[in-house]
């Protein structure tokens, strides 16, 4: 299993999708992650704890652990926070074995046969949307980087700077197109924000059938710090596991720029699961005063893409 570790940025804020206490003690967990529902017992007076998943398929899997109910407790701090991704990943047994026991136990009911007929079954399909200039730049570098596992998107009110990328033409999305006329955002959030919003369905035919989704944005402009929040809020509301991955600006860049990207920030950090935030400023201590401007903004994009990659190698 790949793994990465990255000095510049921490995990933000999390949340979960869904608890309810029962009799017995017991906790269910219900996590929906569009084709996948996620389902986890806990018996706070034998320790025993299991895992299911299913999928629109007729297959069901299970899983159990004695000692704790993520697979990875303690291995990786994203996995702890979200044991839903070692869902997609489809660990555990393909066989289970007579796990029947009373309903009181808090242990599973029904048995299950193999399911190794499934070969499609831990597919999970991972969709990057870097949205604005800055994340738009960021996927570009995945891209040039030979990154596999994932499928990229762009979004941007600026149609020229879209024809630049080597994203495929019918990954590209253009929103606003009446709002901007494909003039871009001005560097005004809420035109990105209204701008994301005209292309709301737009939006959606795009992440369809995503399993996990990261947005990716420099925030502190236009159309990335107004637009990714709203298209984060969509994937959300398709039960898509959403990340987030961000940079703010760095200090030379000035104090609007800084004030416009934490309140693209706060409003990202309300329609996501994770959120990843670098600091360009802190990148800087990295390399040496004489290096070119146009060379800190290509280390802050390699420092999105180590974001993404590193995750979904996890994943994948």
């Amino acid at each position: 299993m790949a793994t990465a570790t990255f000095p510049y940025f921490t995990p933000s804020d999390s949340r979960s999708m869904g608890v309810l206490n029962v009799l017995g003690g017991r906790v269910l967990m219900e996590n929906p992650l569009g084709r996948f529902s996620c389902l986890k017992i806990y018996e706070g007076k034998s320790g025993f704890s299991s895992a299911s998943q299913k999928s629109t398929m007729p297959s069901f899997r299970c899983s159990a652990n004695p000692r704790s109910v993520s697979h990875y407790q303690n291995k990786d701090p994203f996995l702890n926070l979200h044991p839903e991704v070692s869902m997609l990943r489809g660990e555990g047994n393909n066989t289970v074995t007579n796990p029947r026991k009373d309903s009181t136990s808090g242990s599973v009911i029904e048995s299950v046969g193999d399911m190794s007929g499934s070969s499609n079954y831990n597919e999970a399909k991972i969709k990057v949307i870097g949205v604005g200039g800055g994340g738009s730049n960021a996927v570009n570098r995945m891209i040039e980087s030979t990154m596999k596992g994932v499928e990229f998107w762009i979004v941007n009110t600026d149609v020229q700077a879209m024809k630049m990328s080597p994203v495929f033409p019918e990954h590209r999305l253009q929103i606003g197109l009446e709002l901007t006329r494909g003039l871009g955002a001005g560097g005004n959030p809420e035109i990105g924000m209204n701008a994301a919003k005209e292309s709301k369905e737009s939006i959606e035919e795009a992440l369809y059938g995503s399993d996990m989704v990261f947005v990716t944005a420099g925030m502190g402009g236009g159309t990335g710090t107004g637009g990714a929040p709203v298209i984060a809020g969509v994937a959300k509301s398709m039960g898509i596991l959403t990340v987030g991955i961000v940079t703010t600006p760095f200090s030379f860049e000035g104090r609007r720029r800084a004030v416009q990207a934490q309140e693209g920030i706060a409003a990202l950090r309300e329609n996501v699961d994770t959120l990843i935030v670098i600091p360009n400023d802190k990148l800087l201590t990295a390399v040496s005063s004489s290096t070119p401007v146009t060379e800190a903004f290509n280390l802050a994009d390699d420092i999105l893409r180590q974001g993404v990659r590193g995750i979904s190698d996890i994943i994948t």
